[in-house]
């Protein structure tokens, strides 16, 4: 029976997700899409004792030589900064992404850094360079940029369906406008008040898919948070795979939320470290009660919820056309 892998890559603090989806049309025999890559950061990959990894070294250890779709859910250190080298070694045929497609040329500049005033500042406008050379990259390697929004389905290869379900239309307007402003901007007090809010907004702004493989579904939010869901029908979210919203921090889903999607599995991608309160006790017992297994992408410490978890380097998901999937944690 063919199926598809699904592969949380652990990252740190951070999200890095691969599919690969069995297709005789496609280089290797297998479509291979790539939804966010992680850090750029050197020191989020400084200590490996939990499995940490980049995407671009787990891309080489497991073989695979093309990327034929990449996705940036949203602009975010920690999810887009890994994407550039992956795309520098494996080219994607494309980029889906949530502004328009001439954005980052006709309305973006690179941005000084070095003027930031505090580290999440400095993050928060290197993504918005990486975002940038990104686009561009994919563009002169003959790639396309695409741009989605919610009502959109897309069926990238043989079997596999992609529902998009946010950003809606309003929150697609609303992200280009505020990204228009802070580039138009040249006071700099005004300049670093307007990042400020983007990057507070930049969440909720984020690219949420339903992947459909056979008779399975698997909701990937991005960093939406449990107010985020506002605009999508909730019968939309009913999926058997659910990756925890914003590293499972405790605005990363409620019960009503968990009750709509009504998972069998969920994925928290929470560094070892448990940065920013992710991976809390609070969001972790919410799945619990929900009847949902817990898997996670590192390795954070949580008494009574992640004993069990050795290091890793990634968790992977084998999912049959059948409806079945099995996870299994990668050295």
């Amino acid at each position: 029976m063919e199926t598809m892998k699904l592969t949380f890559v652990n990252v740190g603090y951070g999200e890095a997700i691969v599919v690969e989806c069995p297709d005789a049309g496609c280089r290797d025999g297998r479509f291979v899409m790539v939804i966010d890559g992680g850090s750029g950061e050197a020191g989020e990959y400084a200590d490996r004792t939990s499995g940490r990894q980049t995407l671009l070294e787990y891309l080489e250890s497991s073989q695979i030589g093309h990327i034929d779709c990449m996705v940036s859910t949203h602009i975010h250190e920690d999810h887009i900064c890994g994407l550039l080298p992956a795309a520098e070694r494996f080219a994607p045929a494309e980029l889906w992404q949530t502004l328009p497609v001439d954005f980052f040329q006709r309305s973006m500049h690179i941005l000084d850094d070095s003027q930031a005033k505090t580290p999440s500042e400095e993050k928060f406008m290197r993504a918005l360079n990486d975002y940038q050379k990104l686009c561009g990259l994919v563009c002169r390697e003959g790639g396309a940029v695409r741009c989605l929004h919610a009502g959109e389905t897309v069926s990238p290869c043989a079997g596999l369906s992609c529902q998009v379900l946010a950003p809606s239309e309003q929150s697609a307007d609303e992200l280009v406008s505020r990204c228009h402003d802070q580039f138009a901007e040249r006071d700099i007090a005004a300049f670093f008040k307007k990042l400020d809010a983007l990057d507070a907004r930049m969440n909720n702004f984020s690219l949420v898919l339903r992947l459909d493989f056979g008779k399975t579904s698997v909701l990937l939010p991005g960093d939406t948070n449990r107010v985020g869901y506002g605009d999508i029908d909730p019968a939309a979210l009913r999926a058997d795979l659910f990756k925890i919203g914003h590293h499972g921090q405790k605005d990363g889903a409620d019960a009503a939320l968990l009750d709509a999607i009504r998972p069998r599995a969920v994925v928290c991608c929470a560094s070892s470290d448990r940065r920013y309160n992710s991976a809390h006790p609070d969001a972790l017992a919410l799945v619990r009660d929900a009847g949902a297994v817990l898997y996670f992408s590192d390795q954070p410490h949580v008494p009574g919820f992640t004993d069990d978890v050795p290091p890793h380097g990634a968790v992977r998901f084998s999912i049959a056309g059948d409806g079945t999937f099995s996870a299994e944690y990668l050295p």
